[in-house]
């Protein structure tokens, strides 16, 4: 049987055919077959303009949250020279993305975890883009002249609950789990505790008008806009991905 076939799918065989030289074809599809993410084994993948490093240090990159950075670059257009805070950046493929798609943005990212974050300056030094990275849980990594002059916050934290985890697809249970897991929040919605975390804090961060973009799973929505109104938001609205699900709450000042 030969190596398209072991795989099983058309569409990576075309991937594996692009990017992987013929004598490493056969020991690749080994370990995809093992379980490995695709992503990983080729170790870079697309995200919006950009072709990014990944490894296991980060989540890989989705198109999720490539509608979620669409949502929140919407709410730049009419601002000229913006200060956008990418909350647990992973790869940088947010932060970075913002700073490819608006230049005159300056652009700060935050993650508490060291791995993560020197596979972020890893493709900050791949892109050559002018981002500034912070090691540090959400806000406490930001240097405090930042407070009250932040145009836009943008995040995809943890929001898988600790009871999903064991069902989650295999494959995705090889990324980092503490990228993906978080507690209950305060209302006893599985999954929302760092939502709320950037949420309750993003107003002494945003200038007036600004904007916070929080990355969720479709079954947090209405918890998500209630944790935006209990922050002190009024102007709040959910945006949907291409598939038609909630997947972003969208809070102004």
């Amino acid at each position: 049987m030969s190596w398209e076939e072991r795989l099983g799918s058309a569409a990576e065989a075309r991937w594996v055919a692009r990017y992987v030289a013929p004598a490493e074809r056969e020991a690749l599809v080994d370990r995809r077959l093992a379980g490995e993410p695709l992503q990983y084994l080729l170790g870079e993948w697309a995200f919006r303009t950009l072709t990014l490093a990944v490894d296991p240090r980060a989540l890989i990159p989705r198109p999720e949250t490539e509608q979620v950075v669409e949502a929140a670059l919407a709410v730049l257009r009419f601002v000229r020279r913006p200060v956008v805070v990418d909350l647990g950046t992973g790869t940088g493929a947010i932060a970075l993305s913002v700073a490819a798609e608006v230049p005159t943005a300056e652009v700060w990212a935050t993650d508490d975890d060291p791995a993560a974050l020197e596979l972020a300056a890893e493709n900050r030094a791949r892109t050559k883009l002018p981002v500034a990275l912070r090691r540090g849980r959400w806000y406490g990594a930001l240097p405090d002249d930042l407070h009250g002059r932040v145009d836009l916050v943008i995040s995809n934290p943890p929001y898988v609950s600790e009871a999903e985890w064991p069902g989650l697809d295999p494959e995705v249970r090889r990324e980092p789990r503490r990228a993906l897991v978080a507690g209950a929040g305060s209302d006893g919605t599985p999954g929302l505790a760092d939502i709320e975390v950037v949420l309750g804090e993003a107003p002494a961060w945003l200038r007036p008008r600004g904007v916070v973009v929080v990355e969720m799973a479709p079954h947090q929505a209405q918890a998500a806009v209630a944790a935006a109104r209990a922050a002190g938001f009024s102007d709040v609205r959910v945006e949907r991905d291409l598939a038609g699900r909630d997947r972003a709450v969208v809070a102004r000042r």
